[in-house]
């Protein structure tokens, strides 16, 4: 396996650029890619960083690669929109990237890096150090931007936020608030707000009123986030299991049912669900 330094990747690399600039060519270029904004984009680097994650929990190294490379692109598109534009282009985008990586490791790459290291002992000790120089990166650019210093908690959430899936800003929410205090005593005050917003839930599902039910479903998912952060969990990848198992005990039903799932009882429906689990177990341990 080449390294990421060795000249055939340069290469490749290279000759990729040049493919995404012939796509956005005006004259000879696709129509589909001229036409595309970073706005327009948004859905397609969600889409594709979802599929690299799906390709990881599989274990499918092949379906990595493509969905790398998918990926990629986007970086790629938004850079070369950007760079017609006279905004940035790829190489801010690398030498960026390299000079925050250098300045967030001085574990690694400072001079004194030998004596750096004892503050980086392990990774616990690694993050801590990234988020004291991220501080003060952020502490230098209000100062350059004149905004007032400190920012509030709430605000500097507020920018981490944006962009992010609203089940990965909810556990940074909750893991900044707790951090800064804002947390309960112990696990049986999680465990009594999940049931005050499961109440809060019910009453508001049965008021008929769609935009308040809503409201308190995010807040039940919330406070669940908050269990999960208790307990160690990552909700996402639980949830990820979940639409795989769900999946996985469907197909078998379909399969039993000849594909018609028409006209059947919920009685029958629940019966080959549950034969589907008892399959799917015994496979497992066999």
């Amino acid at each position: 396996m080449p390294a990421a330094s060795d000249p055939s990747a340069s290469r490749e690399v290279a000759a990729l650029i040049a493919v995404v600039e012939r796509l956005r060519d005006p004259v000879h270029g696709c129509p589909w890619d001229l036409e595309q904004t970073h706005s327009s984009l948004i859905p397609y680097v969600l889409e594709e960083a979802h599929e690299v994650a799906d390709a990881i929990r599989h274990g499918d190294d092949a379906h990595l690669q493509e969905e790398l490379g998918d990926l990629l692109l986007q970086v790629l598109l938004h850079a070369q929109i950007a760079s017609e534009a006279g905004r940035f282009d790829l190489a801010a985008v690398a030498r960026g990237l390299r000079h925050k990586l250098v300045r967030r490791h001085p574990h690694v790459f400072a001079a004194a890096a030998e004596a750096n290291r004892g503050l980086a002992g392990d990774s616990a000790a690694v993050r801590r150090s990234w988020e004291a120089i991220k501080a003060e990166e952020q502490e230098l650019e209000r100062h350059r931007q004149q905004e007032p210093s400190p920012a509030p908690l709430s605000a500097r959430l507020a920018r981490k936020l944006r962009g992010q899936p609203a089940m990965a800003g909810a556990m940074n929410l909750s893991r900044k608030a707790a951090a800064a205090g804002f947390e309960w005593e112990n696990m049986a005050g999680v465990w009594a707000k999940v049931e005050e917003e499961l109440a809060e839930l019910r009453e508001a599902v049965a008021s008929g009123d769609r935009a308040h039910a809503e409201s308190e479903l995010g807040d039940v998912i919330f406070t669940l986030v908050n269990v999960a952060r208790w307990c160690g969990l990552d909700p996402d990848e639980g949830l990820a299991g979940t639409n795989r198992r769900f999946l996985d005990r469907f197909s078998r039903v379909e399969a039993a049912l000849g594909g018609d799932l028409s006209g059947q009882s919920i009685e029958r429906l629940e019966g080959l669900w549950q034969q589907a689990k008892a399959q799917i177990r015994a496979a497992k341990e066999s």
